[in-house]
């Protein structure tokens, strides 16, 4: 019904051939074939990143660069589209940030970087979702000031490597990447080929993202493959990862009438933006951080095995709707299904009982912490 003019219609990342090659099975994901998973599955690819290294080729998102005269031109031009402190971000360094809306709901959730180089200054390298780029760069080109310019980098790919064993496998051809902190990044050479490697992930684990040539993504990846540490990894795992590890995924746990009090991402705010406001959906930000938001989302534990997806109604014991659910499946490292949601904020608290609806029967399950999983990124040791 279609489905072939609908796969031919998707774009190809420059590590398509590699995925057909390493047999992954492809799947339409944000306007781009992109596999799911390899021979092995998801559940053997999501334990071999806990314990090893998996490789996601993630060139689908959007990378860019905001040119400006200087540093702070740049970062107070961007602080009017988002709600963290990017003057301050120092050299090197790398923040997860939200694009916000007039209603303060969330555009996009997106990672900015400043350059190391002292000579870049007035750069800022941004890094957003797939699915969301159409929408993001005419936000930025229209918010942004003429002393700001936009440029799109359309040949480049990103490749993540995330798992216990990732960095020493990645410094085995860039050996600068062991000296990286967590959220930090610079360019170096992967064995001669320039790139741009950060110390951060999606999977709750220690880890890279790489940016490099579109060109040169493939040797690279193969490089990569040939360790015995490394495997390939999919969607499928991705997904499962970040759901351990607490992370949302836009346009199912944030979208745009969500705001960061509400998505518990509120880490993103730094201390003068929530005093100063400043940015676009202030005054309902401000007031959900002084006197809460309506609903929150929350991590939730189900009994039994049988998983709860999103869209499922949130009942309270009494048989009242609270709220919905946004992502739920299986967690292998857990060993039982999880979720996350939104709820009004009397059924948010750790320990509160809830019922899941689930093709018209109730599935129990309690609030519980997040992370599912304990995150283990890379923190420097003190010198």
């Amino acid at each position: 019904m279609g489905n072939t003019d609908a796969i031919s219609d998707l774009k190809k990342t420059p590590l398509h051939d590699l995925h057909v090659e390493l047999g992954a099975r492809l799947v339409p994901f944000a306007g781009y074939e992109m596999p799911v998973q390899y021979p092995t599955g998801i559940m053997v690819e999501h334990q071999f990143t806990r314990e090893s290294a998996g490789l996601f080729d993630v060139s689908h998102m959007g990378q860019a660069i905001l040119h400006g005269p200087d540093h702070e031109t740049t970062a107070r031009a961007l602080e009017a589209l988002v709600p963290s402190n990017m003057v301050e971000l120092g050299r090197g360094k790398q923040r997860y940030t939200v694009l916000l809306n007039d209603e303060g709901g969330i555009v996009d959730d997106l990672m900015v970087t400043r350059p190391l180089d002292e000579a870049l200054d007035g750069k800022l390298f941004l890094v957003v979702n797939a699915a969301r780029k159409d929408v993001d760069y005419p936000l930025l080109e229209k918010g942004l000031p003429d002393t700001i310019r936009l440029e799109i980098l359309e040949d480049r790919a990103l490749i993540a490597v995330q798992g216990p064993k990732a960095v020493e496998a990645v410094a085995a051809h860039a050996p600068a990447a062991a000296n990286l902190g967590f959220m930090s990044g610079e360019p170096m050479e992967f064995d001669g080929i320039e790139c741009h490697i950060s110390r951060a992930g999606y999977t709750g684990e220690d880890g890279v993202e790489m940016s490099v040539p579109a060109g040169a993504a493939e040797a690279i990846c193969r490089a990569l493959l040939a360790d015995e540490r490394v495997k390939p990894i999919g969607l499928g795992a991705r997904d499962s990862l970040r759901l351990e590890a607490g992370l949302c995924l836009y346009g199912h746990d944030l979208d745009e009438t969500t705001s960061p009090v509400e998505g518990a991402i509120t880490f993103c705010m730094q201390k003068r933006r929530r005093e100063e406001g400043g940015f676009p959906g202030a005054e309902r930000i401000q007031s959900e951080l002084a006197n809460g938001a309506a609903r929150v989302r929350v991590g939730l534990k189900l009994d039994g095995r049988a998983p709860a997806r999103e869209g499922a109604e949130i009942h309270s014991e009494d048989g009242s709707t609270i709220g919905v659910l946004t992502s739920g499946g299986f967690a292998p490292t857990v060993g039982a299904p999880i979720a996350m949601g939104y709820v009004d904020p009397q059924h948010a608290a750790v320990g509160t009982t809830v019922n899941l609806i689930v093709r018209n029967k109730a599935l129990k399950a309690e609030v519980v912490e997040m992370p599912f999983v304990p995150n283990r990124y890379y923190r420097k040791p003190k010198a």
